[in-house]
């Protein structure tokens, strides 16, 4: 195998990982950081391969930021959607309440990373049936729970479901899959 063969390869993928952003109507700078590829070559990419009519929107200005939107009454679609981003490995495997807030061992935005998060995405379409939750928050959500800094995932020690709480909640709320009481993330096993 040449280098030159590797480097094919990846370009091919970021292309493809771009192009399925770009039907999950992701913003441009979102696309940028998962895939590598630049505004212009992505807008190129919009303008070839996506057809007038197609329904694929282009949206424009900031990407979400707020993280009360997983947090309000009914929030159970951004619970489902960070169990496929635990699922389909977008997020690390252990959680972030266990890790340093500075721990940037493994960036989240990355091409590999990218194409799990569309995999989690889709998923999530599929089995959710009124999903609420467009991919821009999808990626927030994400980007959010690996920081750690305002949203958490929190493990029910009774039925192991994991649990989306503020980081400075003063009282946890109860399991939303059996209603028992959470636990601090100080007492919780490192191997999550």
């Amino acid at each position: 195998m040449r280098v030159t063969d590797d480097r094919y390869n990846r370009d091919r993928l970021r292309l493809e990982t771009a192009l399925r952003l770009i039907g999950h109507e992701a913003r441009t700078q979102t696309i940028r950081r998962w895939t590598g590829l630049s505004d212009d070559r992505i807008r190129k990419l919009f303008r070839s391969y996506i057809r007038p009519g197609a329904g694929v929107r282009r949206h424009r200005g900031k990407s979400p930021q707020q993280v009360g939107f997983f947090l309000r009454g009914g929030s159970d679609d951004a619970h489902a959607l960070a169990a496929m981003l635990l699922l389909f490995g977008v997020l690390p495997a252990r959680t972030v309440a266990a890790r340093a807030p500075d721990d940037a061992s493994s960036p989240l935005p990355s091409l590999s990373r990218g194409r799990q998060l569309c995999e989690a995405y889709e998923t999530y379409r599929r089995v959710v049936p009124q999903a609420r939750i467009d991919f821009e928050h999808a990626v927030f959500l994400a980007i959010a729970l690996n920081a750690g800094d305002e949203i958490r995932l929190q493990w029910c020690h009774s039925c192991d479901a994991a649990n989306i709480t503020e980081h400075s909640a003063l009282r946890l709320p109860p399991c939303r899959a059996c209603g028992a009481t959470l636990r601090d993330a100080a007492t919780m096993s490192p191997d999550r």
